[in-house]
């Protein structure tokens, strides 16, 4: 199966400082692919280059074959329809419903107004937030915000989602929550999916067929989520065995010794 998104050799700096230094992967077509790194390592930065909304400063971005170097703003356009992004903070519209905001990407299509009403309760019942269909994003917590985030990216019928720390700032069960929406959007209607995360036990583990670990603009691991358990490079073992993590996983925290 080929890879859906494509990056080859990317580098990208803000000033003097280099966020993404030679970066090479591939997500391969109807699976979930998770990057991971502490706050502020770039993995945000990723994420936009992939749906053309930063470009590289040398180096390439391919989706479905196609390089988004060079592209009008309308093919970029296209491209983004195609491959929807999730925002951390969900980014729905205030003064819009559930059903509203669902429905937004789906303006100026020339779809009937019966066919969008049909599609917005679809994908409601899809990530199973239908009794929010009248709601205000106000009356909303973090977590369902992002589950109708999740609803109104899969209104455009994309061919991947991807996922700005999904997890985050929401409680265990709503994390749980999420983690299924993500599976259930690979496994039931084959999406392909980039995950960003900082949290390997309560996100990329559930959710992820591949995992990267991001460290000073660099992939220092591409695998499987049990090779990066198993591996010996002291960077990933600084970032795999930190204490939070090991706590989550419901390992022994390691006390630290004293004199």
């Amino acid at each position: 199966m080929s890879d859906y998104i494509e990056f080859s050799g990317v580098c990208k700096a803000f000033d003097d400082q280099v966020v993404l230094d030679d970066v090479t992967f591939g997500v391969e077509t109807g699976t979930t692919f998770a990057i991971l790194g502490p706050s502020g390592v770039g993995k945000s930065v990723l994420l936009n280059h992939a749906v053309g909304f930063l470009a590289p400063d040398a180096g390439e971005v391919r989706v479905a074959g196609r390089n988004l170097r060079g592209m009008t703003d309308r093919e970029l356009a296209e491209i983004r329809k195609k491959v929807q992004l999730v925002f951390q903070s969900g980014a729905l519209f205030d003064s819009l419903t559930v059903s509203e905001n669902v429905a937004f990407p789906l303006m100026d299509t020339g779809l009937g107004e019966d066919t969008v009403e049909a599609r917005v309760a679809e994908k409601l019942r899809l990530v199973e937030v239908e009794h929010l269909a009248d709601k205000m994003p106000s009356e909303l917590s973090t977590g369902m915000k992002r589950a109708v985030a999740i609803a109104r990216a899969l209104a455009a019928e994309p061919d991947a989602i991807l996922y700005d720390e999904p997890t985050t700032m929401v409680d265990p069960l709503l994390s749980a929550t999420i983690n299924n929406l993500i599976k259930k959007m690979q496994l039931q209607l084959g999406l392909t999916q980039m995950v960003v995360t900082h949290d390997i036990a309560n996100c990329a583990e559930k959710v992820a067929d591949r995992v990267a670990l991001l460290h000073r603009g660099r992939f220092v691991f591409n695998g499987t989520i049990e090779e990066l358990y198993r591996s010996d490079d002291p960077v990933v073992r600084e970032f795999v065995d930190d204490d939070s993590y090991r706590v989550e996983r419901g390992e022994p925290r390691v006390e630290a010794s004293g004199p």
